[in-house]
Parts: C-alpha cells; structure tokens; sequence
C-alpha cells in the first residue's frame, strides 16, 4: 500500500511538473514604445503623447499571460498645438486641474487577467492607477513578434480628474470635456 502511494504520489508530482512552463518577463523598450492619448470636448478634441518609465510583459511559451507598466506623467503634452497654446495645455494637463503631476509624476498599469481571444488576440482586465486612485479596466491587445498594440478608453472622472467635466459642473456648454479619453499604446519589447 505504500508503495502504491508513493508511486501514485511520484506520478501527480511528476506529470505537474512536466506540464508547467516558466513564466517569461520581456523588458518594453521604453524609448521604442509610444503612448498616445485624444481628449474630446464638445467644440474639438487635443492630442499628445505621455512617455512609459517602465514596464513588461509577461508570456507562458508565446502566450500573453500579464504585464505592468509605469507611465512618466510628467512628460504629458500635446502634439496638436504649438507655442502659447501648446504651453498652456501642457501645463494645465499637469497641473491639479487634471492630471497633478508634481504629486503624482506616475501612474501604473497592472495586468489581473488575460483571456486569449484568437490568435494573437487577447482581453485583458487590468487594474490603472491615476493620481493614486485605482480602478478596473478592460481592454484589447494585440501581440506579434515584438511588438504589442492596445486601446483603451479611460473615463477620467473615476480617477478625481474634473475639470471641465459635465459630470461634475453644470452649465458648462460648448466648455464641457467629455469624461472618456482615448489611450493607443504600441509597445516594442
């Protein structure tokens, strides 16, 4: 009987074992990678980029299993504008009125759960955090070779960015920003 065991035991352990594969971190090349992102207001829209600090991603053989990022927040600027215009955006992008970079200079991305969706396909819920306030997001990702895309649609009023925002002042017309922005994200790793 106990040998039964032991060999009972010895092939669980073992068959586990040959079943497992290690978990890979591949480093982002973070000069290489770009974020972008586009605010929409009732009278146009902005955009601009944001710089990554950090980050990778996580694979079991070639499939996606997590990832974590820590994006520069001071570094948010706009690409649509130029001079007076763009110095004041920029500036009030990180001032408290959005964004508060000089007491929050990063914000993090951590990957929770990844399902495969095709291919090189993959929804991802991860958990964002902006001005120390974290909530879920969900959103796709694409994944070939070295490189990576996602999209993700942010609602900013969940992370204390207000200003502007119709769901927190009223009578604001053609000066409301809507709460959703956009974020395109191309990795290379």
């Amino acid at each position: 009987m106990k040998n039964l065991l032991a060999i009972t035991l010895a092939l669980v352990v073992g068959t586990a074992s040959a079943h497992s594969i290690e978990t890979e971190k591949k480093s982002v090349n973070a000069e290489k990678s770009t974020v972008t992102w586009k605010g929409y207001k009732v009278t146009g829209s902005h955009e601009g980029t944001v710089a990554l600090k950090d980050g990778h991603l996580e694979f079991e053989g070639d499939k996606l299993t997590g990832g974590e990022f820590v994006v520069n927040m001071t570094t948010i600027g706009s690409t649509d504008l130029e001079g007076e215009w763009k110095t004041k955006l920029d500036g009030h992008l990180k001032s408290d009125d959005f964004f508060g970079v000089e007491n929050h200079p990063t914000s993090t991305l951590v990957f929770k759960n990844v399902k495969a969706t095709g291919k090189n396909s993959y929804e991802v819920t991860g958990d964002l955090t902006i001005k120390g306030i974290t909530n879920p997001v969900t959103f796709d990702v694409s994944v070939y070779g070295s490189k990576a895309t996602a999209t993700l649609k942010i609602d900013r009023s969940k992370y204390n960015v207000k200003y502007g925002s119709g769901s927190f002042f009223d009578n604001l017309g053609d000066k409301t920003i809507y709460d959703e922005f956009d974020l395109v994200v191309d990795l290379e790793f």
